[in-house]
């Protein structure tokens, strides 16, 4: 069995009436990327601000290592760290500065000596020296992960890491929360909108919704857990007589110029196609979607 580092138990975050957290509960082992995700304003970031302690809990408990947050926050806090697109640093100071003050606050001896890899790798090594307004959104975002990393946590909470990121940096990215994964046994938390990514990173996924866990497990298992899959045809002749019977037969559908997207159940894809031939219906190509975390994204999120 892994060993649980973080241990959340009914946990809530009211402001009057309204419950921005209501009641969550949920582990997080030794080694584990673990995804947190929902549609805007279930309660993601709030939760992660409580873990952070820049939030406090209306009730509930947090538990890192199997201590009290409440009573060894400043022990903890040493052993755990954050990035976030939406999180900004000092924008006069360089990236060598803003370093050195994480670094000391953090108690790491030889920053500059500890940090290089990482600038390096991430490719901002030979920006050091140029104040934080300088960069590019992408580059200050390459600049949070180096100063989540470079103190050796054992817990990073990371909110929305890649959002800012172009495709290929974002796979190295990836890669690199694995490798430092299997590496030290580092856990992840981990909130994306991007479901391919959370579908390949993440080990286990906890889905929010209105401040209330509805799902906690691993990608694979939500994906299946939805039935329709999704059909895509480019129509060369009969689109009316398409949406016609996709509207007798209750298939939701939407339309993007000659192409129809219909969402449906796998085993009345080849009766609806049959039904298309029978009444003429001529297309030119053919997609069939199974059913994906992002599927299970989109039909949960409202």
């Amino acid at each position: 069995m892994q060993e649980n580092v973080l241990q959340i138990e009914s946990l809530v975050k009211a402001y009057g009436s309204f419950l921005a957290v209501d009641t969550i509960s949920f582990q997080l082992k030794r080694g584990e990327i673990l995804g947190l995700l929902g549609p805007n304003g279930s309660g993601k970031t709030t939760t992660i601000q409580m873990l952070l302690n820049t939030l406090t809990p209306t009730s509930g408990s947090i538990r890192y290592f199997g201590k009290s947050f409440a009573k060894h926050r400043s022990e903890i806090l040493r052993e755990i760290s954050f990035a976030s697109t939406y999180t900004s640093l000092p924008y006069i100071l360089t990236i060598e500065e803003n370093l050195e003050f994480f670094g000391r606050l953090y108690g790491v001896k030889k920053i500059q000596e500890k940090a290089a890899p990482l600038l390096e790798r991430f490719g901002i090594l030979e920006k050091k020296k140029k104040p934080v307004s300088s960069l590019s959104a992408g580059q200050i975002t390459r600049l949070m992960l180096v100063k989540a990393f470079f103190t050796d946590p054992k817990i990073v909470l990371l909110d929305e890491p890649t959002a800012s990121l172009d495709p290929d940096v974002s796979a190295d990215v990836c890669n690199f929360l694995m490798e430092q994964r299997d590496k030290t046994g580092l856990s992840i938390l981990f909130t994306s909108h991007k479901m391919d990514e959370v579908s390949e990173l993440c080990d286990r996924v906890i889905f929010l919704k209105k401040g209330r866990i509805i799902a906690d497990d691993t990608p694979k298992n939500l994906a299946r857990s939805v039935s329709r899959f999704e059909l895509r045809l480019t129509i060369a002749d009969g689109m009316k007589r398409t949406q016609a019977i996709a509207k007798e037969w209750s298939v939701p559908h939407t339309l993007e110029h000659r192409v129809i997207h219909l969402s449906l159940d796998e085993e009345t894809i080849p009766l609806l196609l049959t039904r298309l031939a029978k009444e003429g219906v001529i297309y030119s190509s053919i997609q069939i979607k199974e059913p994906s975390l992002e599927t299970f994204f989109l039909e949960n999120r409202s």
